[in-house]
């Protein structure tokens, strides 16, 4: 049993090793960031629909169901697009910095979508959140660019993922997942072919090193990592996953550092700013899960 135990937490820090390498496979791939994500989208969708196919799983849904999906793919696949775009026009370090900032943006959208009381200590949590952004936009203004895709990129993971907490309460993660990312595609390529190139001879000519990077971008980071995080979750509480994925950042800076050390070794206030980001969403994942066990208990005493 806690042989199991220790299986299950080393393969979630896996799944945030991989979460984290995801930056640096952004970094190594040469395309620019919009086609990279439908490239991403697309083979992890045939991906999934042969495990759907392999595994029997039923993924007729409503029409009404089917929308409220696409909508959230598009979210993702506009996540991804300007993730990849601040790698790009910044760096790892600089990117995964603004993306801790996610946990900011959910604890302004949940009081929305699940209709609750913004908690006061989110409020300064909030607060020194965006104390560390300035630290990191004042010593790193050249990059400036890169950290406002970095926000946004932060933004739409958290509306992404508060949706998708609402749509689990119907649907299985991976009937989810399918349409999401099916409606994903559906959403760049229609993008492309009226604001972009469309798909000339070029976008489909790829070098060995970019298609190889692509295919564990989709393979390894997406897909594997979906069914693999799920798997995960039915052994280890949902509150360790949280806390123990907002290590992505600290890991994605280390392996930048690794792989890129000539662009990724920052000033000493963007780590000063890096470190109070990630400080803070730690400690407010810790009290949240304070506040869920209280409510647990006090449902459980009025219950007997």
């Amino acid at each position: 049993m806690q042989n199991d135990k220790l299986k299950n937490y080393l393969h979630l820090h896996l799944l945030v090793f991989i979460a984290g390498f995801t930056a640096v496979l952004g970094e190594l791939i040469s395309i620019d960031a919009v086609p990279l994500v439908w490239y991403r989208m697309l083979m992890a969708t045939i991906l999934m629909l042969g495990f759907v196919a392999v595994a029997k799983i039923n993924i007729k849904i409503p029409l009404k169901s089917v929308a409220k999906l696409a909508f959230a793919g598009i979210v993702i696949a506009l996540h991804w697009i300007t993730f990849f775009e601040s790698i790009k026009v910044s760096n790892i370090s600089i990117t995964l910095a603004m993306f801790s900032t996610g946990a900011f943006f959910a604890s302004l959208i949940e009081p929305i979508i699940y209709k609750r009381k913004i908690i006061w200590y989110e409020i300064i949590f909030g607060l020194l959140i965006i104390v560390g952004v300035v630290i990191i936009t004042n010593s790193e203004f050249k990059y400036l660019n890169g950290i406002i895709l970095g926000i946004i990129s932060a933004f739409l993971s958290s509306t992404f993922a508060v949706l998708n907490g609402k749509f689990l309460e119907k649907h299985t993660a991976t009937v989810i997942s399918v349409y999401e990312f099916i409606s994903g595609v559906l959403f760049i390529s229609l993008f492309m072919l009226l604001f972009g190139n469309g798909f000339s001879k070029e976008f489909f000519v790829l070098s060995l090193s970019d298609f190889g990077y692509l295919f564990i971008l989709a393979s390894v980071c997406t897909a594997y990592a979906f069914i693999a995080s799920v798997y995960v979750m039915r052994h280890i509480s949902p509150y360790t996953v949280v806390l123990t994925f907002n290590l992505e950042p600290i890991y994605g800076i280390i392996l930048a550092l690794i792989f890129f050390p000539e662009n990724e070794i920052m000033s000493t206030s963007f780590y000063i700013g890096a470190a109070i980001i990630i400080s803070v969403v730690m400690l407010n994942g810790v009290l949240e899960n304070q506040k869920k066990r209280k409510s647990r208990k006090l449902l459980q005493k009025n219950s007997q």
